[in-house]
């Protein structure tokens, strides 16, 4: 008899902070338990769920992606030029974006399995690098004004309700990007290789082209990102994006990914960008500064990594 497959939401624990944190932030403070305000959480999910997608897939190989909030801002900065500046169709700029960023992505893929980098280092490589070049490009200054039908995709609801297009469009990501990590010889083989390289490489595995497309990934969803934020804005800004890699890997780490590779899960990644975001959501209703929120937010960071070193531990015991 067939058996159905469950969603797998991750780590548990993350699960039961995010219901405990909903409530105690609704009792603490009463317009935080509103429609409005969920909507306005989900929509701020967006940017970092869609960014946390790509990083967790570099995760689950087991290794690292700290270039992305950089090839955000240079993303962002390339559809400025051309779309705005240029004056160019707006699937040109797209296109174009998108390619910038999946080249950022292949990048480091192909640094760090066929040059044999450390993940942090070529990716730090990277963060420099694409930092540098928005700047350059945007000569420090902010690129505005595109075209309404843009816009729509930051700023529009579906089909004139409340829910927003963004919303719709990142959980359109998280199913796809679920189906193929359970369900296609993609997730099996990234899952492998996260486990154990040497015997996926043994088994067969083509190590080296699964993690490039790993970094792909996470740069082409970085692209993603980008035009989230620009639509969402307005603008394209060469310091977008500043810090996005410590909330896309932390999303990652507080929803059941190992630091270690092959464990984790899509949905788990979607619950720990949802408690980022509720976390300062909350802080900010209550009127705490954003100097403090920096605070607590490197703390359940710091408690995120030590709960992964002490599931890992258990595990070697």
């Amino acid at each position: 008899m067939a058996t159905k497959k469950k969603i797998n939401f991750g780590d548990k624990s993350s699960l039961i902070v995010l219901i405990a944190l909903i409530i105690l932030l609704g009792l603490l403070e009463p317009a935080f338990a509103t429609v409005n305000n969920a909507i306005n959480i989900l929509q701020q999910v967006t940017v970092v769920a869609i960014l946390a997608l790509g990083v967790n897939i570099v995760i689950f190989t087991g290794g690292i992606d700290i270039s992305v909030g950089a090839v955000v801002a240079l993303s962002g900065i390339v559809l400025g030029k051309i779309v705005v500046d240029a004056g160019l169709p707006m699937f040109v700029g797209i296109v174009l974006s998108l390619l910038v960023a999946l080249f950022c992505g292949v990048f480091n893929g192909v640094m760090i399995s066929k040059f044999k980098l450390q993940p942090m280092i070529a990716t730090l490589a990277m963060q420099s690098m694409a930092r540098g070049l928005a700047l350059t490009i945007a000569g420090g200054k902010t690129i505005s004004g595109y075209p309404e039908s843009f816009l729509y995709l930051g700023q529009g609801n579906v089909f004139g309700t409340k829910i927003p297009v963004q919303i719709v469009l990142m959980i359109a990501l998280f199913i796809i990007f679920h189906f193929i990590m359970r369900y296609r010889k993609f997730g099996r083989y990234i899952y492998a290789i996260g486990g154990n390289e040497e015997a996926s490489r043994l088994s067969g595995i083509n190590v080296d082209r699964y993690k490039i497309l790993a970094y792909s990934i996470s740069g082409l969803m970085a692209g993603v990102t980008s035009l989230v934020l620009v639509a969402k804005l307005n603008s394209a800004q060469p310091v977008a994006g500043l810090e996005y890699e410590m909330d896309a890997i932390a999303s990652c780490v507080i929803g059941g990914s190992s630091l270690l590779g092959g464990q984790g899960s899509v949905w788990g990644t979607f619950i720990g960008a949802i408690i980022i975001v509720i976390i300062r959501n909350g802080l900010n209703l209550m009127g705490i500064s954003s100097n403090l929120q920096k605070f607590v937010i490197g703390l359940v960071i710091l408690l995120a990594v030590l709960a992964d070193s002490f599931r890992n531990r258990k595990k070697l015991q």
